[in-house]
């Protein structure tokens, strides 16, 4: 959802400062991981889908949010009409990165019907709210039952990020940007006393209109959010967590640099500084006086953008239709289309490598990766913005 330009000198600067050093060094996979899979077309002529994700326990329905303000339904490999939910009324402007940006069902959706969405308003700032589906019609959302837990004011236009998922604690978690523009130049990423850069963590099953984990990092400081479980990040557009460890897997859209990985153990207690603005990947960042930061998280893995890619965070794979690819982790690029897998070696050194023609074999693939998506299977897919397509990764013939 974003594109950035970068000059030659700056360029040159960038590669002389990192040399392009990665804490984990990307080499060939063997063996090629992506000639074991395809792309499936699922749907088509969607409008500007952002995200999918399905229901737990629910294998045949599929939700693919729409950044116009819609979410439609896939069911057995149907597009249905009418749209499950339609806002556009109160979701502001489809200029760059604002939109319908997230959706999250709940753990126990089946019960209690509850979903929540994250939006930008008219006037361009987030919204976080809750809605229920129709009691006679579970294929449509009621528009009437909407709660808002919070708006969250954006200083620019940019870096909303909008990410929202329920992790294996039945907590929600939020990626929320750094507010925007070039530079972090509110310090938003390393500011404890707001919610923007950051990932944050509620309890949306008690409160009114939620209520803050007692074990999130920083309860009881006066100075710091209580939401805040993780800090020091730009743009963290995408993440999930493995079903199998629920370990928390992050993308970080970069500024002129590196795109960032970042990873969480599932027993971390929180409170992890990813750098931003200090740091970018694993140099300095332009706005940074003093670089170094004690506490500062390193990215699982980066790469250098160019000066033109961005970031889409994925899913370690964890189905069982590709038995071949468990453990991996996949991700891609919003601008180039490209699609990446990541595997951890038993001594704890990663390869990646780019499967996006092993995958395509000549094949149209994604004009724009917005999302990767999983479903209740933990099979998976890749949303095109561009192309308005869902493709579903499944077994090379």
């Amino acid at each position: 959802m974003k594109r950035r330009s970068v000059g030659m000198g700056l360029l040159m600067l960038l590669l002389a400062t990192s040399q392009l050093s990665c804490p984990y060094a990307p080499g060939p996979s063997e063996p090629a991981l992506g000639a074991l899979v395809s792309l499936e077309v699922v749907a088509e002529g969607l409008e500007r889908p952002l995200f999918l994700t399905s229901a737990p326990a629910d294998a045949s329905r599929l939700f693919v949010v729409e950044q116009a303000g819609i979410i439609r339904l896939i069911d057995d490999g149907t597009l249905l009409t009418p749209p499950f939910l339609d806002i556009r009324s109160l979701v502001g402007s489809l200029a760059g990165e604002r939109g319908l940006l997230g959706l999250a069902l709940h753990p126990d959706f089946a019960s209690n019907r509850q979903f929540f969405v994250n939006y930008t308003n008219t006037q361009g700032d987030n919204v976080l709210a809750r809605y229920e589906t129709r009691g006679d019609n579970p294929n449509q959302a009621d528009p009437n039952s909407a709660q808002v837990l919070w708006t969250l004011a954006q200083p620019y236009s940019t870096h909303n990020s909008g990410m929202i998922a329920f992790g294996p604690d039945g907590y929600l978690y939020i990626g929320s940007g750094d507010g925007g523009s070039a530079n972090d130049p509110e310090n938003n990423g390393q500011s404890l006393d707001t919610l923007l850069g950051k990932i944050l963590r509620i309890d949306v099953n008690n409160g009114s209109p939620y209520a803050i984990p007692p074990d999130n990092p920083f309860v009881g400081m006066t100075e710091a959010r209580p939401e805040i479980w993780a800090y020091g990040v730009r743009n963290p557009w995408r993440f999930s967590f493995d079903r199998e460890t629920g370990d928390l897997w992050m993308g970080d859209v970069g500024q002129f640099a590196f795109e960032e990985i970042n990873f969480q153990a599932a027993s971390s207690g929180g409170g992890e500084n990813y750098g931003w603005r200090i740091r970018e990947g694993s140099i300095c960042g332009a706005a940074a006086v003093n670089c170094e930061l004690a506490d500062r998280v390193e990215p699982f893995h980066e790469y250098f953008n160019l000066g033109s890619q961005s970031i889409t965070g994925g899913y370690v794979y964890r189905g069982a239709a590709l038995p071949g690819l468990t453990g991996i982790y996949w991700f891609g690029d919003y601008i180039t289309g490209a699609i990446y897998a990541l595997r951890r070696n038993a001594d704890d050194s990663i390869t990646v490598s780019e499967e996006r023609e092993a995958i395509l074999r000549g094949a149209p693939g994604p004009a724009n990766m917005a999302s990767f998506g999983e479903d209740a299977n933990g099979e998976l897919y890749v949303v095109d913005y561009g192309g308005g397509t869902v493709f579903k990764m499944i077994a090379a013939s």
